[in-house]
This record gives C-alpha cells, structure tokens and sequence, in this order.
C-alpha cells in the first residue's frame, strides 16, 4: 500500500479520495493487494507491471486504460467500465468480472482462467492468445471478437454470443455452450473435442466441417464432426518468454498446412 500511495503522491492525484474524479493518466505500480478501490474514476490510467491482486474495483472506470504485465489476480471488477482497456500479459486468474463492459478491450496474452465473466461483454474484443479455461461465462457477449489460438476449455459458456467471433485455432475442448449463439462465427481449426454445442444456435455443417472434432464432441441434430489426423492443418500459438516490451507477449505463430 505504501507503494501505490508513493506513486499516487507523483501525480498529485489520489485515488483513495472521494473528493473529484482522479485525474487521467495516472501511472500505477508496486503492489496495493486487497485495495478497496470501487467506483472510483480511473480513465486512460496505466498500471505496469503492478499487484493488485485481490483489489475491490466495483464500478470502477477504467475505460481506457492500460493494464501491462500486471496482477489482478481475485480481484473484484464486477460491473467496472473497461471498455477500449488494454490488457497485454495481465493475469485476472479468478477475477469477477460480472456485468463488466470489456468491449473493444485489446488483452493479447491475457489470463482469465477461472474468471467470472458472467453477462460480461466482449463485444469487439481482441483476445488472441488468451486464457479463458475453466471460465464462468454464462450469458455474455463475444459478438465480432478475436479469438484466435484462445483457450476456452472447461468452462461454461451457456447462452454466450459469438456472432461473427473469430474462433480460428481456438480451444473450446470439454466447455459447455447450450444456447449459445455462433451465427457467421469462424471455425477453422478450432478444437471441439468434448465441447458440448448439442443446444448451440447458429451452427452450420460448413463452419464444424472447419474444426476438429471427435466422438465426445455433441452438436445439434444433423451435424457431424470431422476428426483431424496427424498432418492436417493446425495453428499453433507460442508465448515466448522474451516480450516485445514490458507486459507485452511475443507470439510466434506456425500453421502447419497439409
């Protein structure tokens, strides 16, 4: 705590006070583990390579602002306004991100495993490379987003919307997605193996002839899966343990064609 409020003391802004809005452009660093930071106004503020893991953000405003390398880990973000936020190589492993407005956020290398993204919304989000295992998504909003070589594995997406989603090389293995609508979504080589899209709307046997699939993966009535053999075209997505720049992940991308 001492060292974020160092920091806050640089900038003559304080976001523990409950006075006006805190000024934009603020730069967070060090660790403020468990703050109580809800609804505060923290517009374009950067936070590099800074711990607030377990931090309550309640309704926050961090409409965008650029999260780097940092820590949010159990971190409560529930309802908070991060549309237009970038979010390179940040963990949010466990974060609850309820009713949050993440729209149009930029989180290359992200983790949001075991996240709480129920009714939140991704709605043009780029998400490439991110983690979203084991992730509590019910009801939200993937319309248009990028989740190309994402992980989504294990987790719940029942009645999600990925209309027009870009799910190329995506892992959907073994998560449930009843109800949820993948109209126009692209396909191409995701991992369906063990997904449960029995009850998915907007499917077509064009898009699942596109995926990989196999005898534990469920789809609506009339369609097939296809299962991919040794050789067949995959995307791989590496994250190298050398970044670009601070916070920032390198990707090395190999697509093996057949």
């Amino acid at each position: 705590m001492a060292s974020f409020g160092a920091t806050l003391a640089a900038t003559h802004a304080w976001a523990l006070d409950d006075g006006e809005d805190t000024a934009r452009l603020l730069s967070f660093g060090g660790m403020c583990l468990n703050c109580e930071l809800s609804g505060r106004k923290l517009p374009e503020a950067k936070f590099m390579g800074a711990n607030f893991a377990g931090a309550t953000m309640v309704g926050s405003d961090l409409h965008g602002a650029s999260f780097f390398g940092s820590n949010f880990s159990g971190a409560d973000l529930a309802k908070a306004d991060l549309h237009g936020a970038i979010l390179f190589g940040s963990d949010f492993t466990s974060t609850d991100f309820t009713d949050a407005n993440l729209s149009g956020v930029r989180a290359h290398g992200a983790n949001f495993s075991g996240a709480n993204l129920t009714r939140a919304n991704f709605d043009g989000a780029n998400l490439l490379g991110s983690e979203l295992v084991r992730a509590i998504a019910r009801d939200a909003q993937f319309a248009g987003a990028i989740l190309f070589g994402a992980n989504l594995s294990q987790g719940h997406f029942e009645r999600a919307n990925f209309k027009g989603a870009n799910l190329i090389g995506a892992d959907l293995a073994a998560s449930g997605f009843a109800g949820a609508d993948f109209t126009a979504a692209n396909f191409a080589h995701t991992n369906i193996v063990g997904a449960d899209l029995s009850q998915a709307k907007g499917l077509n046997q064009a898009q699942i002839d596109l995926a990989c699939g196999g005898p534990s993966t469920r789809l609506p009535a009339g369609l097939v899966a296809r299962v991919c053999k040794p050789g067949v075209g995959s995307v791989l997505i590496l994250h190298s343990s050398t970044p670009i720049h601070p916070g920032a992940p390198r990707y090395i991308l190999d697509l093996a064609m057949p």
